[in-house]
């Protein structure tokens, strides 16, 4: 496993394994578990994801010492802000069966996620959660974020694939200092991308599956991911994919796939931010 130094020193696996809307708690324990065996050491939870709880069972039946996963949570909406931010982390915590946690982020960009942040400097600065970050912050909201901010988020997750780059994006965040994770990286299958003529013929070149292509590509363009597979084949070839490299050529071929459009509903208008905020609201974690 490769490894990135985040902005306060401490190191990040380059690839993890995701458990978004991996809702059946077995099902979810032992596909953590499996990874673990496999040589995964960044998980990646949140409250909003209902299974902190498996996660946790699946890193105590591991054998392999704490101090060697690297285990990232989320607060959601409706815990972002002061008053509630550190009950929410101590949820996490509780649930994790954890005594810190390696990333804590801020799941969504809405709420006084301002007033969240000092609650989250505080655990860092307690030594609670060993780096801070942010999710799904856009590159205006994160600018304005870090203008007002004691301590710089270490990672921003954000939606990117081979057909949202988010390049753009990449660049402000490596002139910030920000460590830029990829969810999605395989756009959630759609736009049939493992099936594009271009992957599959870089597959047949490099004799790589079409997802060790992608992921290489995100991980030669300095980005860590966190694929989600419940398969033990494809979690091994997941995260065998540093003994290779795409050459300039081809990184710049599969550049032109880019149609800078995200692969989900957009929440950019009015009716479509309060429908989400609604629907957040529902959801007590």
């Amino acid at each position: 496993m490769d490894y990135v130094t985040l902005n306060n020193g401490i190191k990040m696996p380059m690839v993890g394994l995701g458990v978004f809307r991996v809702k059946d708690q077995k099902e979810c324990e032992e596909m953590v578990y499996q990874a673990i065996k496999l040589g995964y050491r960044l998980i990646d939870t949140a409250a909003a994801y209902e299974n902190e709880e498996a996660v946790g069972r699946a890193i105590k039946r591991s054998s392999v010492p704490r101090e060697d996963l690297f285990i990232t949570t989320k607060l959601w909406v409706t815990d972002t802000n002061y008053e509630r931010a550190k009950k929410g982390f101590q949820r996490s915590l509780d649930r994790l069966g954890l005594d810190y946690i390696d990333l804590y982020l801020i799941h969504q960009p809405y709420n006084d996620y301002y007033g969240a942040w000092r609650a989250l400097e505080e655990l860092y600065r307690e030594g609670k959660v060993q780096a801070i970050g942010v999710d799904n912050f856009q590159q205006d909201r994160l600018i304005d974020f870090i203008s007002f901010i004691d301590i710089k988020p270490a990672v921003n997750l954000i939606e990117a694939n081979v057909f949202f780059q988010r390049e753009e994006e990449l660049l402000v965040m490596k002139n910030k200092n920000i460590q830029m994770e990829a969810w999605s990286p395989f756009a959630a299958g759609e736009n049939k991308l493992f099936t594009n003529e271009l992957l599959q013929k870089l597959s047949i070149k490099y004799q790589k599956s079409v997802a060790q292509i992608v992921l290489r590509w995100l991980y030669q363009r300095g980005i860590v991911s966190i694929p989600k597979s419940s398969n033990p084949e494809r979690m091994k070839e997941n995260i065998d994919i540093f003994g290779f490299e795409i050459t300039r050529e081809d990184m710049n071929a599969i550049a032109h796939l880019d149609t800078s459009q995200s692969c989900f509903p957009t929440r950019t208008k009015a009716n479509e931010v309060e429908e989400f905020l609604e629907n957040a609201k529902k959801f007590q974690v």
